[in-house]
């Protein structure tokens, strides 16, 4: 068993979405590799930084990322496996990319309460105003919209359903 803690900077990009582990970017890695009757068994974490935009309000986001990752290289053989022992070494750059790729977030955010763009003017919105915007109402159900501003009925019927 060996275990070894190194840093590597990344030729490339990884991944694609909106948020990346950008070029030149560094990850630390802290690797243990264990001799099985299989193969080496390959496990670890890599820690790095990953940078983007926020998916609601645009503005540029750079958060932290660990990812942890075991995988068996197999000694060659007549089976056939995604991961293999080649000259008594192992290559972790695949395994590696794919667990810190799959990692990333999906849809990214600044902060968790994110308010997002305003609709109408484009400018980011700051602070919450506590209440809810009304969406604007399609001209063809303004008659149901009528129904329901009817002496304040459908208020009333709403409560009632509350407490049954």
């Amino acid at each position: 068993m060996r275990e070894h803690t190194f840093t590597v900077t990344l030729p490339e990009q990884w991944g694609e979405g909106i948020v990346t582990f950008e070029s030149g970017s560094e990850l630390d890695l802290d690797v243990r590799l264990e001799s099985v009757h299989e193969g080496i068994l390959v496990s670890g974490s890599a820690d790095g930084e990953y940078v983007g935009v926020c998916g609601r309000c645009l503005t540029d986001i750079s958060e932290p990322v660990e990812v942890e990752f075991q995988e068996l290289f197999a000694y060659p053989g007549e089976e056939e496996t995604d991961f293999e022992v080649q000259d008594d070494h192992v290559d972790l750059e695949t395994l590696v990319r794919d667990a810190a790729v799959l990692s990333l977030p999906f849809q990214p955010v600044c902060q968790p309460d994110c308010l997002g763009l305003d609709p109408v003017t484009g400018e980011r919105l700051t602070e919450s105003t506590g209440t809810e915007q009304a969406a604007p109402i399609d001209p063809r159900w303004s008659a149901l919209q009528q129904i329901t501003d009817q002496d304040g009925t459908a208020e009333s019927r709403a409560a009632e359903k509350e407490e049954s």
